[in-house]
């Protein structure tokens, strides 16, 4: 039997006040102490968690400003919390390359549950009704955020060179080209193809932690990664273009 549609939540507030969303600061503290146990107890990084935290810390605080200014609802709700949990993770990734203990299994597992949470925020979302432009685009920006610790932790391991940044930095080249030429900031149409490439990309950058893969198998997983985010992101760009 088909299940009716979840109720949208009524109680909203107007983007641009002054208030909060309600539960923020405990979404906050949730994960942080995730980042931190993540960070510590799974990578080691002991040594180097602070300059982590403090990474997670300004990105909470980048969140909450967005959400002050841009998020619709008076609460946070679970699938807000997911993408801070995804958040956090992907932050406490940093404490081991900064440490010197780039990639490895552990780098790959954490990461793989960043990504397998991928997508459990936007199921929350519909559920209970907090579906948001933010909310779409505070998930987009942690995956970039993960890519590009990943694409750092690949570098540092070896055998690939810089051209592995390519998976890391694509994202943030867009954005600045938007900064430049203002019809790239425009909305784009939903897209499976796009969405798929992401989850592509993240697999291989995963997969590039992995210690046993040969650097002829990672070199070549690399390029045909980029190659895929190049023609996803060349895609969009086209259609920003005619659609200008």
């Amino acid at each position: 039997m088909q299940m009716p549609p979840p109720p949208v939540s009524t109680s909203v507030s107007r983007p641009g006040s002054a208030r909060l969303p309600q539960g923020l600061a405990v979404a906050v503290a949730i994960g942080l102490a995730i980042h931190v146990a993540t960070a510590v107890l799974v990578l080691d990084g002991g040594r180097t968690i602070w300059p982590a935290a403090a990474t997670f810390l300004l990105g909470a605080a980048i969140v909450a400003e967005g959400m002050r200014r841009h998020y619709p609802h008076d609460r946070v709700g679970a699938c807000n919390i997911v993408t801070l949990v995804r958040l956090a993770l992907s932050l406490a990734l940093l404490a081991p390359l900064a440490g010197g203990a780039a990639a490895g299994w552990m780098v790959a597992a954490v990461a793989g549950v960043a990504l397998t949470l991928d997508g459990v925020d936007g199921f929350l979302a519909r559920r209970s009704g907090l579906v948001s432009d933010f909310g779409g685009r505070f998930d987009m920006e942690v995956d970039a955020a993960l890519a590009l610790v990943l694409a750092l932790h690949a570098l540092a391991a070896g055998p690939l060179g810089p051209e592995v940044l390519v998976l890391g930095v694509m994202r943030y080249a867009f954005v600045a080209g938007g900064a430049i030429w203002p019809w790239i900031r425009a909305p784009l149409p939903p897209s499976f193809a796009r969405k798929t490439v992401c989850v592509l990309q993240l697999a291989a950058l995963i997969t590039l932690q992995l210690p046993p893969l040969p650097p002829e198998a990672a070199t070549l997983l690399a390029r045909l990664a980029a190659l895929a985010l190049a023609w996803s992101f060349g895609r969009d760009l086209l259609w920003l273009w005619r659609h200008r």
